[in-house]
């Protein structure tokens, strides 16, 4: 025990015993500071000033800009930037998505390619198929109401029909004779309207033009994009008045009659009418005569 305390005393002294740190001038020997010190005094603030400098740089880490310069963090604004590629990234390839099915229609337009699904009309109509006899005809209260309001209004208003629906009125081309009709089996989508060389052509409807320019087959060819999913083609023009981008109105011209590309016959317009990216008979919808 003895011995014990007396180590703990030797190691208090030397601990609390006072040192002298004197700074001298080198030539004149002049003592300019001098500093009392203890070897716990020296620990003690080693110590402290330690914790305060790993504080410190625990801070300039965490809240300032400074430790983007450390390997392993990531910078706040690229990390915000790199999400806003991502999701810009995301809605070009939708809208690139969308844009390559549009040009694959308006190609297939050009081309006259159409896939033919066979398949049985009949199985069509099949799961719309009713027993009458299994349903009930007999007239609800709201039908009978509805029935003498729409009689009530017939009655004052003879002379009235709905034109609502004049955007769908469809206008004619060009006035001519149809030499060759819609012929799907052939791949002759369209109709061949033969009038004089450089008869006005019309745009049948309002719309936008998709394309306007010369091909080798078709000579001058405008195709126009108009409301409800349908696309108006007129092929081997003399001459376009129209580029693409242009809006157009129905009844305007936008076109010639012409005599242009390797298939044509002679002056004619060539015209297709396609409805969802499908051909349609044009004979349906207009009178060329």
């Amino acid at each position: 025990m003895a011995k014990q305390g007396k180590k703990r005393k030797e190691i208090k002294r030397k601990l609390l015993h006072k040192y002298r740190l004197v700074i001298l001038n080198e030539s004149t020997f002049e003592e300019k500071i001098s500093f009392k010190l203890s070897r716990l005094n020296v620990f003690v603030t080693g110590t402290l000033f330690i914790i305060a400098l790993i504080g410190l740089t625990t801070l300039i880490i965490a809240f300032t800009p400074l430790r983007e310069y450390i390997p392993g963090y990531s910078s706040t604004k690229l990390k915000r930037q790199a999400t806003e590629l991502t999701y810009k990234t995301d809605s070009l390839v939708t809208v690139l998505n969308y844009t390559n099915r549009y040009l694959d229609n308006v190609r297939m337009v050009l081309r006259g390619d159409v896939e033919n699904n066979e398949m049985n009309r009949d199985s069509l109509f099949e799961k719309y198929k009713l027993d009458p006899s299994s349903v009930d005809l007999t007239p609800i209260r709201q039908d009978l109401l509805l029935r003498e309001e729409v009689e009530l209004e017939d009655k004052y208003n003879l002379f009235e029909r709905n034109i609502d629906n004049v955007e769908n009125l469809l206008f004619s081309p060009v006035s001519g004779t149809v030499t060759q009709t819609f012929d799907p089996a052939s791949k002759h989508y369209a109709v061949d309207v033969v009038a004089p060389k450089d008869t006005p052509v019309k745009s049948i409807a309002n719309g936008t033009v998709l394309f306007s320019e010369w091909t080798s087959e078709t000579g001058f060819v405008i195709i126009v994009e108009h409301q409800d999913g349908l696309t108006s083609v007129y092929k081997h023009n003399g001459s376009l008045t129209k580029s693409q981008g242009e809006r157009v109105r129905a009844g305007e011209v936008i076109a010639s009659v012409g005599n242009t590309g390797e298939l044509t016959t002679g002056p004619h317009l060539h015209f297709e009418l396609w409805r969802e990216g499908k051909p349609v008979n044009p004979l349906n919808y207009i009178d060329f005569n």
